[in-house]
């Protein structure tokens, strides 16, 4: 069993994504296993493989619709898959709302990318304890 989490990044940037998927690859234990810039594409690809993801990591502000609406579709998945938001608007009242919608934890992009990577080592090992 592949113990790396399989992981799904919602994030239109580019550049920004390319350096979270190498930068949490690297440092973590997940797997990229795909990416949307778009509401419409997130919400499609994580209802249609349900059983493929356990993490996904969100950007609230996409090409197209919204990461709230991501966040919406999630409401629904299984306890173990985890849903975290990253965004530059991580305020106060963004954080209360991701709460509404169920988010296991939101990230600041311009300083928190550390506890990104920590939640992601935490959950990879929740999932995949070592055995002795």
């Amino acid at each position: 069993m592949d113990p790396r989490l399989k992981t799904y990044i919602v994030e239109d940037n580019v550049t920004i994504r390319e350096n979270l998927v190498g930068t949490l690859e690297e440092l973590t234990c997940i797997s990229a296993i795909g990416f949307a810039e778009t509401e419409a594409e997130a919400s499609q690809w994580l209802s249609d493989n349900g059983d493929e993801w356990e993490l996904a990591i969100v950007d609230l502000f996409l090409k197209q619709g919204s990461g709230l609406g991501v966040l919406q579709t999630c409401m629904s998945r299984r306890p173990s898959q985890k849903v975290v938001v990253l965004s530059n608007y991580a305020t106060p009242d963004i954080r209360k709302r991701c709460a509404q919608f169920g988010v296991d934890a939101v990230f600041d992009k311009s300083n928190e990318i550390d506890g990104l990577i920590d939640f992601c080592i935490e959950q990879a090992a929740a999932r995949h304890p070592t055995r002795t």
